[in-house]
């Protein structure tokens, strides 16, 4: 018998999973494109060359569809941070890599910013979650808070408290990026090593 949707991914054909992955990119395009609420399974279903029954035999709504194109989009975000972290020499070069990570992804990677935005972001500004703490898929400024607690009991790092500053370093990268997105003539790289200082000056012992 040929495996269903609702048999879960690993039932999946190899013809399935391409068709799948065909239409998570067609959605990640539209939504960065045209916006969320200009995705429509039709426009979906055209960019893709598929029909509108066959987006539906894949997901069956547009909420399960979208929700696959972010998870997929905020799942590479995640596996280039996770890179990145694990080629720094200490626990003080891991917080530096994680802050050029975050803005070095998303700088080479505008339309998923785009869709992390749509998604999340309850306004044309991007200033406004539609749910308070949606923004920290992946548990991304827990990833932070522990590697600022590893530099504490390095010894490398001052004491304070690790979530509050994770929150503070986290909120000047988005900062950062909302304004870069809003004003592409920003100097994204200069951007980045500020950002870099500003979290050195947080973090590190004082004289």
């Amino acid at each position: 018998m040929t495996p269903r949707r609702g048999d879960g991914p690993d039932a999946l054909t190899f013809t399935e999973r391409a068709r799948r992955q065909q239409l998570v990119e067609a959605t990640i395009d539209l939504v960065a494109t045209r916006g969320y609420p200009a995705t429509s399974l039709s426009a979906i279903a055209e960019r893709a060359g598929l029909s509108k029954a066959a987006v539906l035999y894949h997901f069956s709504s547009k909420d399960n569809l979208t929700r696959a194109a972010l998870e997929q989009v905020m799942g590479q975000f995640s596996a280039h941070v996770t890179e990145r972290l694990a080629q720094a020499s200490g626990p003080r070069e891991a917080v530096i890599a994680y802050v050029r990570a975050m803005v070095g992804y998303q700088q080479a990677n505008r339309r998923h910013v785009r869709v992390i935005t749509e998604m999340l972001l309850d306004d044309e500004g991007g200033t406004r979650l539609k749910t308070p703490g949606s923004h920290d898929t992946h548990d991304r400024w827990q990833t932070l808070a522990a590697l600022l607690t590893e530099g504490q009991q390095a010894g490398v790092l001052r004491k304070f408290h690790a979530p509050t500053i994770a929150l503070a370093i986290g909120g000047a990268i988005d900062g950062v990026i909302a304004h870069w997105l809003a004003h592409p003539e920003l100097d994204l790289d200069a951007a980045a090593a500020e950002l870099v200082e500003f979290t050195l000056h947080a973090i590190e012992p004082r004289g």
